[in-house]
């Protein structure tokens, strides 16, 4: 009885007690059911976004049509149902976002240091922030990339006869690819902050970045060198923010530790 006792002191020490400043260690079972919670919070949030993009696809689709001078065809009786499902999923995920975001900080955030939280946590509203922007940019470049793959037909002998599958295929793809790039500084200011990479790292590999970044633009973006060549634009001046940025949480560092 003596040693089941002790037994269960030691583990209570372990673990952490309830009201002790330490946090009480999770089971497998624990973190699994705690993982099945903010998969369903978050399925509750994008699904409520849908619902609501039901209701907006319409003119979703009125506004990113707006570059194609004729009608869009679909080629399945299906194919408009399909279209307004789809349009409304993303709007969805769209409008879900932030939920998502939250939902993975809250499940990760337990398992990290206390100053580890507070050089993250501002760059959680931030990554929505630059979401935003890489969908507003997204939507700027969009009809000057249709109007230079439409410039190639020849009038009388190549018409184009463009799908909705087609064309939303091509927007969701530059929208998406846009939208993702723009994380690049919250990607780089972590791995920064957490000591994977440093500013004198990122200065030297300038070059090479630049030239990864054009690459990467072009396979991630559709097939026009509008895009890419803006999306380049836009990147590379991001970069030379994360490497400020960088640097200031080096010498805050430095500072602290001192």
């Amino acid at each position: 009885m003596t040693e089941l006792t002790t037994t269960r002191d030691e583990q209570m020490v372990l673990a952490g007690s309830p009201g002790s400043p330490e946090e009480r260690l999770m089971t497998l079972r624990e973190h699994l059911v705690e993982l099945r919670r903010r998969l369903v919070i978050s399925l509750l949030a994008v699904g409520a976004g849908t619902i609501v993009g039901i209701f907006l696809a319409p003119q979703a689709a009125t506004i990113l049509a707006e570059p194609i001078p004729g009608p869009l065809w679909y080629t399945e009786p299906a194919g408009g149902l399909m279209l307004h499902l789809k349009l409304a999923l993303m709007i969805g995920l769209a409008l879900g976002f932030p939920v998502l975001l939250y939902q993975v900080w809250a499940f990760v955030s337990p398992g990290l240091t206390d100053r580890e939280r507070r050089l993250a946590r501002p760059w959680i509203p931030l990554a929505t922030l630059f979401l935003v922007a890489g969908v507003v940019m997204a939507y700027a470049v969009l009809p000057y990339a249709v109007a230079f793959l439409l410039g190639f037909q020849i009038s009388g002998v190549i018409q184009p006869l463009i799908t909705t599958e087609a064309y939303f295929g091509f927007v969701t793809t530059m929208f998406i690819a846009f939208a993702l790039v723009m994380q690049l500084p919250v990607a780089l200011i972590l791995l920064a902050r957490a000591g994977i990479v440093s500013s004198q790292r990122l200065r030297r590999s300038r070059r090479y970045v630049l030239l990864g970044l054009f690459i990467v633009a072009v396979v991630v973006t559709p097939a026009d060198p509008i895009s890419s060549v803006m999306m380049t634009i836009v990147i590379y001046p991001l970069y030379e923010l994360s490497i400020r940025l960088a640097a200031r949480s080096e010498q805050a560092r430095a500072a602290a530790d001192a």
